[in-house]
This record gives C-alpha cells, structure tokens and sequence, in this order.
C-alpha cells in the first residue's frame, strides 16, 4: 500500500490546475482579497434590489387554456380587465338596512375606485346595482358587499402595488369601523412575497446559530469556524447578486431566492468543511503551508467540484419544464452551487495562505466522547460498524430496502395543490380579506371557474347559440358541489324573453336600466362575440370538489356544438400547472438519472456502482415523498411542531425535492466512493476497502449532513407552507441518506457485488500504480 504522502503528492501532480491555483492564490493572495472585496460589494448591491425584480407569480406556461382565457377576458367587459379585483368593504357599525350604509360603504368603494395608483376602469357589483337588485351583492351578515373591478395594471405592477394599497385602506378605513379588502391573485402573490421576505430572515436567524455551534464542535476552532461562515455567507451573496443580473432579463419567481439561501447555506458550509478538515489535517501531518493548500486543492477540491457538477447536472433537468417557478428555482439553486464550489476552491485557498497554521486558532473545548483519533481508521467505530453490516449483508439490504419501500406507499395517495390566501400568515390582510368572502358569500365566491363562449359562425351568438349555452347552463347547476352559476341569460330573458339575442342590441342596452346593462356587459364582450359563465363552488378554488367540478366543467364544454369554449380561473390554473408537473416528472427523472450516471461513470470508471447509487437514491426519494405525504397531506406530525396540516403537497415541490435529493445523495456518493476507489486501487481488498472509506470519510459525511439538516430544517420549521415543505423534505432526505442508505445499504450492496463494483468493459486492466494516481477524496 502506498503511503498517505506518496498518494498525495501523486495527486497535486496529477492535477496541474490544483497546483496553479494554489500558486496564483499564494502568490497573488492580496490580490485575490481585493477582488474577493470588491465583488463581495458589487454583488451586495445586487442582492439588495433583488426582491424588487422578483414576482411571485407561479401559473402555467403561456399556452395553457387557463391563460388564454385570461387573455379573452382582458377587454370588453365590464368590471373584468388583464387584472381583476374583487373588492371586498365590511360595516362593523351599521347593516344594509341602515341609511348610513350606504353612504359609508359608497365613500369606501369610491376611494378605491378613483385612486390612481390602481387605475380602476370599471366596476360590477354592489356599487352598480340598484338599491332593489342589490341583495345579491350583499354578504350573509348584511354587512358585507362586493364589486368586481377590472384594473389598468399589469400583472407585476398589481403585484406590487395591491399589497401595500391593501395596508393604506386598512390603516385609513379601520379606525372609522370599515374593512376594505382588496382581492385576487395578484394581491396574494404580493403578500406572498413580502410574508416570503419575513420567512427568510426568520429562518436564517433560527439556522445561523445553530451552524456556529455544529461548526465550533467539527473544527474545534473560532477561525475555522469564522472562516467557514466568511466564505458560505459570500457565496450567497454572490449568488444573490447574479441573480439580480439575470431578473433584469428574465422573469424569476420570488421562490428562487429562498432557495439560494437555503442552499447556499447547506452546501457553502459542507463545501467549506470539505475544504477546512482537508487542510487542517495536512497541517497536523506536518506539511508546510504551499503543499498543505495544494493538496487541499488537489484532493478536497477535486471532490467539491465532483459534487457540485453532479448537484447542477441533477437540477438542470428542471429546465425542461415550461413553468418559471420551476425553472426560477432551478436557475437558483444550480448558481448557489455553482457559486459556492467556485468561492470554495479559488477564494478559500487565498485565505489559507494568509492564515497558515492560524486556521487552529481560538481552540474550542469539545467533550472527550466527540474526540476522535483520525490517523488510524480501522481503529474507528465506523470501521467496525462497517465489517458488522458487511458480515450480513443480505439481511442488512433486505432490511434496509423493505423499510424504505414501506415509507414509500403513502407516495401512492399524493395529492398535490397551487398557494391560496390560506397559506399566508395569520396577521395578512389579504388573507383575512379572501377568508371574508369566502364566509360571507361561500368559499368559492372570490375564484369561480370561468367559461368563455364565442359562437362559431361569428358574432353575434345566434338564437340557436343562445339556447345551447342555455342548456349548458343548467346542466352545469345540475352538476354536483355548485353553489351558483352565473350568466347574461337571466338578464337578456327578463329584456326580450322571445329572442334573448336581440337584447345585445346596442340599442336595447341604451334603453334598459343602467345597472341592468352592466350586468350584460360584464358577462358580454362589447361586441357580442364572447360570452362568460361562471361557476361557483361550494368549495375554494383548490379543494378536491372543485378540481372534481373542473373536469365535468371541461367534459361538458367540449360537448357544446354551436359554441367554443376555453376555461379559465384560479382552479383552472392551478389544475394546469399540476398537469405540467405530471408531464414533466417522468422526463426530468430520466434525463436526471442519465445525467447523474454518465458524471459517476466518468469519475469511479465503473458500470455497476453508478446503477447501484442510482437505485439508492430512488429508494431514498420515495421514502421522502412518503413521510412529506404523511406530515403535510395526512397531517400525522404532533400538532406541537407546528407544520401544520395543508392536505396536499405544493405542486412544485416533489420536483425541486427530486432533483435536490439526486444531486445530494450523488453527492454524498461521491465523498464515500471516491476515498473507498482509493482504498480498493491500493489494496484490492474489497471488504478493507469499504471499510476504510467509510471509516476515513463517515465523519465527515455526517457533520455535512448535520449541517445540512440544520438549514433545511431551520427553513422547515421557519419558512412559507410551500418553503416549509421544500426544507422539511431534504431534511428528511439527508438524514435518510446519510444513516440507513450511507452506513448500511451502501456497504452491504458493495459486499454483495464484490469485485463487480469496479468492472468497467471498456477499459484495460491498467497497472495498479498507476490507477493509484487517480481522483482522492478528503479523508473524514
């Protein structure tokens, strides 16, 4: 066996990068400083203008009906526009009986309706009725009413204004016993956004000490641990501040920056430890400084780059679905890592120059039982518990596989769902606005299912039109978990209850009264080529009935002969992004799994051993989506932790979770095997080999997946419902990963397989010293 030294110093020479870097870093290491600096400042810059480029929306791609049906509704109605408001106005002080009703609820809708700042257009509703049609617009508690009013806003500029609107009328109209509710989706998404803001600074508050703390234990050393909270912070920033470059161009979900941070936490702290333990233990060994960072370089760095390729392999497989959440977060989380690898291997090795055998200093007491003695691995209990595990290694596989499996079967029931109001915190004004509609008018008042009708001859709708979409009519009342549907029939009927189509007339409608005319007009275009139905559900827009309701909705539409139809709304759009997702799933997962095999193919050189890390790995996603079903659908966690019970999984969740779980499991993958490679090229002793890998980087493994399940699970228990259930998952996933599959079905498979995990037919049995030249790992 060739000695540590020998190894090491075959590994700089084999990797002419490692020992440039480490030249120019030693060298140029001031000026490596500055520019540390300057881009530290440049970025920070970035970061903090960055959440005004962000919006919140998380829709379907362009093409979705849900989104053409916006479009249609976009002009020529009445109290409807690109960006529809409902506008909610409560009297604590008075009934719609009382004379001074009126007056005050008047003054309230008049205020909204003729600020500038949200450029109201037009209006439907209470505000527009006549005082004996206006019951209808009026709430179970005769104190409540509401008006559809169509906004001269853009979907990013409501976003933005409406929150911060909704906390001027509140703060305005509250002390006079009035509450003014300003609601529709992109007033939720700005809540979303701004609650998303106050999630994030909560979570990182509640995981920053913890990382100090697990970071003092691992190091020993202040410095160290300074060090790697120095360089992790500035991969974040830097992170943040391309991020702001790249919203400038494209449009990026809020959601990207929470998982910048999440990440960049996670994995800039396990990259910084990777790199640290290295260059500490070189210096135990007695290497000068120079050859101590160019090891570092050549071994530690070399794993940091494997593993961060394999983590941005993994996510880019979610470009391929055409939703910007999706692609915002990928976009995200591929910088952090990326970004966090670079700040790690040509950063760091500046400041390890600078501080040499400083990097000790500021030693911290830690109790005897976490001490370790590192220099002798089979004298380690990871060594033991390893030859144990190998000594039964069907019984340790079987046991391992059927359990993992057995967590898996919730994944069979899992349900997923788009963010409404209810997900916002308590306090939300917007939430409290949308939960008084649904109260006082029903649950789905405020995100009906909306079908839009156009007459295939053309316009006008033909008599022979009308009366199919009358049918259609009742046969959507007739359907099951519809609280009302709502049209111009009943109108158009009352005016010319023999040919309803005359009725459109233009000059009919001039004669009619006006609030009768506007209630045509907001449910027929201008001129008389498009037609709405709504439906309302006795559900909100993301309950299971409603979807249920979509469908029959759908099913029936496509019926119509004399007339087409698109079908739009909250539900509509949510049921699209889902089926994106279900389409999307089985591509990513194969072009993932590929992507990941070809990376640990070209860096073990072994057919079987990516295949095996592969299967690993879906067994530990499935085990994930089981316990994230069991927590967030079922609700089984004790009500003490405070998850909550939202009743189905946030629709992009399973695909960010799936993606982050491969490239960290491969991740970890590439830690173990590429020291066991090393082991095994050395000696040719499987069963040694596994032992000693796991031995040398055990520790280390599991003081990055301690660090690892900190973050998420601070961003878990601190984050958004959506944020929530993203940290919780990888939380699960690592600890998983780095227990059960790591320490017992990693080594009972490579028992099993023996000599085949290293069998590669394309390429030549080479001489063993020569192989031994090839990639090391940080040993733990």
């Amino acid at each position: 066996m060739c000695s540590k030294a020998g190894e090491d110093a075959r590994a700089v020479g084999s990797r002419p990068w490692a020992e440039a870097i480490a030249r120019v870093t030693g060298r140029r290491r001031w000026v490596v400083m500055v520019v540390w600096l300057l881009l530290l400042l440049i970025s920070a810059l970035g970061a903090a203008s960055l959440a005004g480029r962000l919006s919140n929306g998380s829709g379907p791609p362009p093409d979705a009906g849900s989104v053409h049906a916006d479009a249609l509704l976009a002009e020529g109605f009445q109290g409807r526009s690109a960006t529809t408001m409902v506008l909610v106005v409560r009297d604590e002080r008075n009934v719609a009986d009382n004379p001074a009703f009126d007056g005050r609820v008047g003054g309230a809708i008049d205020a909204v309706l003729t600020d500038s700042r949200l450029g109201g257009t037009s209006s439907f509703g209470w505000d527009t009725a006549a005082p004996e049609r206006r019951a209808e617009f009026v709430g179970a508690d005769n104190r409540t009413v509401v008006t559809s009013v169509g906004l001269a806003l853009d979907d990013a500029a409501a976003t933005t204004v409406l929150p911060s609107m909704q906390q001027e009328f509140d703060t305005r109209f509250r002390p006079q016993g009035l509450q003014v509710a300003l609601v529709n989706i992109q007033a939720f998404q700005g809540e979303l956004t701004e609650a998303s803001a106050a999630s994030l600074a909560e979570a990182e508050a509640l995981a920053l000490p913890l990382i100090v703390v697990v970071l003092l234990l691992l190091f020993r050393s202040v410095t160290a641990t300074v060090v790697a909270l120095a360089t992790t912070m500035t991969g974040i920033v830097y992170t943040l501040g391309v991020l702001d470059l790249i919203a400038r161009y494209v449009p990026m979900n809020i959601f990207a920056q929470n998982i910048v941070v999440m990440l960049g936490l996670g994995v800039g702290v396990d990259y910084a430890l990777v790199m640290l333990k290295r260059f500490k233990q070189e210096l135990a060994d007695g290497v000068p400084v120079p050859s101590a960072v160019a090891r570092t370089i050549a071994t530690a760095g070399h794993t940091v780059i494997a593993s961060a390729l394999t983590i941005v392999v993994a996510v880019a497989a979610l470009f391929v679905t055409p939703l910007n959440t999706v692609v915002s977060l990928a976009i995200g989380a591929a910088l952090a890592v990326a970004i966090a690898m670079l700040v790690a291997v040509l950063l760091l090795p500046a400041l390890l120059h600078l501080l040499g055998e400083r990097i000790n200093a500021g030693r911290v007491w830690v109790p005897a039982v976490m001490r370790r003695d590192e220099s002798d691995p089979e004298s380690a209990r990871w060594y033991r518990v390893t030859l144990w595990v190998m000594a039964r290694p069907v019984l340790c596989s079987v046991a391992v596989v059927a359990s993992l499996l057995l967590l898996s079967v919730p994944v069979l029931g899992m349900k997923l769902f788009t963010p409404d109001a209810r997900i916002l915190p308590a306090n939300s004004a917007v939430g409290a606005g949308a939960d008084l509609v649904a109260e006082q008018f029903g649950p789905g008042a405020a995100s009906p299912i909306v079908v839009v009708l156009e007459p295939r001859e053309g316009a006008p709708a033909s008599a022979a039109a009308l009366a199919e979409m009358a049918q259609f009519v009742d046969d959507l009342r007739a359907m099951p978990d519809v609280a009302s549907v709502d049209s111009a029939l009943p109108i158009l009927q009352r005016i010319s209850p023999s040919d309803p189509g005359a009725a459109l007339a233009p000059s009919t409608l001039d004669r009619i009264p006006a609030d009768l005319a506007a209630g045509v007009r907001h449910f027929v275009s201008d001129d008389g080529g498009k037609l709405v139905v709504q439906v309302v559900s006795t559900q909100r827009s993301s309950e299971d009935a409603t979807v249920r309701l979509l469908d029959g909705v759908r099913d029936r539409a496509a019926d119509l002969r004399l007339l087409t139809s698109v079908v739009g709304g909250e539900t509509a759009r949510g049921d699209d992004s889902n089926a994106e997702i279900a389409r999307a799933i089985p591509l990513v997962l194969v072009l993932m799994l590929v992507a990941v095999y070809l990376v640990l193919l070209g860096t073990f050189r072994s057919v079987l051993l990516p295949l095996k890390a592969i299967a690993a790995n879906l067994l530990t996603v499935g085990a994930t989506f089981g316990v994230m079903v069991m927590v967030f659908q079922f609700g089984w966690a004790p009500g003490w932790l405070g998850l909550g019970d939202a009743g189905a999984l946030f629709f992009i969740d399973p695909l960010v979770v799936l993606a982050l779980i491969v490239g960290l499991g491969t991740d970890y993958e590439v830690f173990l095997l590429s020291r066991v490679r090393e082991e095994y090229l050395a000696s040719g002793d499987n069963r040694a080999a596994v032992a000693r890998g796991m031995a040398r980087t055990a520790p280390m493994i599991t003081g990055a997946a301690v660090l690892m399940i900190v973050v998420f699970g601070a961003f878990g228990f601190a984050g958004l419902m959506p944020i929530q259930q993203l940290g919780i998952g990888l939380a699960v996933a690592v600890a998983i990963d780095a227990t059960v599959v790591r320490v017992v079905l990693v080594p009972a498979a490579m028992q099993l397989m023996g000599r085949w995990n290293w069998w590669n037919p394309w390429e030549r049995k080479p001489d063993r010293e020569a192989k031994v030249l090839e990639p090391s790992s940080v040993s733990g």
